[in-house]
């Protein structure tokens, strides 16, 4: 089957990621290059196609410069499968961790939902169509309660009745589909979007089983069971505009094949499937031991063969890791990427390191990519009529006070601007359903005011410490 593969090329492929990540050049281009490959492969003969596998990456930098962010966008770029994991959570598996191939499994979950998303799209034209057909007919049968005329049966039947068209007064066939089409223009252009009908809605049933949690029965190997008893039916009063949007979306399921979605999610899994394992440091030895040391090599040993490629069994049938990619990261303080075991280092053979972030870098932040957190904060808060801008000496000590504040206590990267923003946003924050339209300016001597305080604590921590 067909996979959605970008055609970019690295250069653009990092011209995309620069609109939403300051810097980073070096990783920016190994998952480019990463990406382009899949597309390469793709064009190979298929005969020698399966022998090409994924570069796995290993990103090396502290929290906050990036590393997730990367990964994210560049799954959302190639339309493909995505879960972020820590590592840390395989530690002491069946106490509070959780079997490795478990990744792989909630990796088939995004992908369904990715590709069933894809699969309503194309028919939601038709199912919205059939959808507002349904509602008229609702709303025609409880406005006009009136028996039809009998040429309206007749015409199932395939008889007809002179005598029942002269004793019945009823309405004619034609006259009733004339009725609905005018009801249904009105309910496609909105006018009915208030009134309140009654439709079927389904939900699943949770009875089953309920000792165990869905995790825990899928690591005791028995997640193909259903966790509930199917589904139940039950009427519910809603307007018509939720109508609308609850029967397009049964009519729409109801015109896709479920088990081609299963096949060709797992299909896209294994081909263009992107795994993020955070935290990988804090797996790594420094050295023999006993206690944590002996657990954080178990982690690792699980992962390998998840990374090399094997086989893992999911509830939509077994799935193929070889061409999964894998891309780890982790800051690294403590331990080196060295301190892997080395059949896990071999297979993250291409290694970048992400710098630290400046305080030039938090400026841009700011200011610079798409979803910059200054425009976040502006269309939350012209929600309640409030227009609000920095100046450009705001931005600049908001940046400066930020990199201050990394370097005396804990460096949170660019994770510290969230905090800072938040600090100094506060009283707009809380005050703006009250305050009513206005315009709200931040300039250098609101920042210095309302900011004070996060430098001094800080301070106080780096003596304390």
């Amino acid at each position: 089957m067909p996979l959605p593969i970008e055609d970019l090329t690295p250069r653009q492929i990092v011209a995309e990621l620069d609109r939403y990540i300051v810097g980073q050049s070096s990783a920016k281009r190994a998952v480019a290059v990463a990406l382009r490959n899949r597309y390469r492969r793709q064009r190979v003969d298929p005969g020698l196609r399966d022998d090409i596998l994924p570069k796995n990456i290993l990103m090396i930098g502290p929290t906050g410069v990036g590393k997730t962010e990367i990964a994210r966008r560049l799954a959302q770029l190639a339309r493909a499968p995505f879960i972020k994991v820590e590592a840390t959570k395989f530690t002491e598996v069946g106490y509070v961790g959780r079997d490795v191939d478990s990744m792989i499994r909630d990796l088939v979950a995004n992908a369904l939902r990715l590709v069933e998303a894809e699969h309503v799209a194309e028919v939601r034209i038709e199912a919205e169509r059939a959808a507002i057909s349904h509602i008229a007919q609702m709303i025609d049968e409880e406005d006009n309660p009136q028996p039809y005329h009998a040429g309206f049966f007749s015409h199932f039947v395939g008889e007809s009745d002179p005598q029942g068209d002269e004793e019945n007064n009823g309405p004619s066939p034609e006259e009733v589909e004339e009725r609905r089409k005018k009801i249904e223009e009105q309910a496609r252009s909105g006018e009915l979007d208030k009134r309140v009908v009654e439709v079927e809605v389904e939900e699943p049933q949770n009875n089953f089983l309920q000792v165990f949690t869905p995790q825990g029965m899928e690591e005791m190997g028995i997640e193909g069971l259903p966790i509930g008893g199917g589904t139940r039916r039950f009427s519910r009063k809603v307007t018509v505009f939720e109508a609308k949007e609850i029967l397009t979306e049964v009519e729409a399921k109801r015109r896709t094949d479920t088990v081609a979605i299963q096949r060709e999610a797992v299909h896209r899994t294994e081909q263009t499937g992107i795994v993020f394992i955070d935290e990988i440091d804090k797996v790594a030895m420094k050295g023999g031991g006993a206690g944590p040391e002996v657990s954080r090599e178990g982690v690792q040993r699980d992962l390998l063969p998840v990374i090399e490629g094997s086989t893992v069994q999911s509830k939509y049938g077994p799935v193929r890791t070889d061409h999964i990619l894998f891309i780890c990261a982790g800051a690294f303080h403590v331990s080196k990427p060295s301190d892997l075991i080395p059949e896990l280092q071999g297979r993250l053979p291409i290694r970048v390191e992400l710098e630290a972030l400046g305080q030039t870098d938090l400026r841009r932040i700011l200011k610079e990519p798409k979803n910059a957190l200054t425009k976040q904060y502006q269309l939350l808060l012209e929600t309640e009529g409030i227009s609000l801008t920095f100046t450009d000496d705001a931005l600049d000590e908001i940046a400066l006070m930020a990199a201050a504040v990394n370097e005396k206590a804990q460096n949170i990267g660019a994770r510290r601007l969230h905090t800072m923003l938040e600090k100094l946003l506060e009283d707009e924050m809380f005050d703006a359903p009250d305050a009513g339209t206005r315009t709200v300016e931040i300039d250098r001597i609101k920042v210095q005011l309302r900011l004070a305080d996060v430098v001094k604590d800080a301070g106080r921590m780096e003596r304390e410490l």
